[in-house]
């Protein structure tokens, strides 16, 4: 075990700002896999989540300095993944197959790109990002509320309580 995989997400991402590549693969392989995993529910094209996952740890060596070090490394990441998957979705050309082997696009995929360009996506983007995780966590990704707080690091509690205020928000913003 190296001594880069002892270290905490905060650290490693803090590392990968530096240009430590150790440190970007250490983050990739602790990440990747669940992310892969949470991309594939979203898009039923194997070759596009792929893309996706490969363009969130490209993305994450590029703008680790941006990360602003509050949250949870894993909610960041995630967001850039979802961010990803929509870029492929909308890069994606129309398939021109035979019937048997078209690829459907699911209800998933359409609501993650209303939710980019609608009303909602902007109401979402007005939220701190502590509210957004938590709503995209819960909401988005179907999380439990216990798997939501081990995701972001929070007590299951406060994901409750940011939750509530995150409905009352979009409520005022969408109304």
């Amino acid at each position: 075990m190296s001594e880069h995989e002892t270290w905490q997400d905060a650290r490693l991402l803090a590392a990968v700002a530096d240009g430590d590549r150790r440190a970007l693969e250490v983050l990739y392989a602790r990440h990747a896999p669940w992310l892969l995993l949470r991309l594939t529910r979203r898009c039923a094209d194997p070759a596009v989540v792929d893309e996706a996952v490969q363009d969130t740890f490209v993305a994450v060596w590029r703008t680790a300095r941006k990360w602003n070090g509050r949250g949870e490394v894993a909610a960041w990441i995630w967001g850039i993944g979802v961010r990803r998957l929509l870029d492929q979705l909308r890069r994606r050309p129309a398939a021109v197959l035979p019937a048997h082997e078209q690829v459907m696009v699911s209800a998933e995929e359409q609501v993650l790109l209303g939710i980019e360009y609608g009303e909602l996506g902007r109401a979402l983007n007005q939220l701190s990002p502590e509210l957004r995780a938590v709503v995209q966590a819960t909401v988005l990704d179907g999380l439990t509320t216990r798997e939501a707080g081990r995701l972001l690091g929070i007590p299951a509690g406060t994901v409750k309580t940011r939750m509530m205020r995150a409905r009352a928000l979009l409520r005022e913003e969408l109304a």
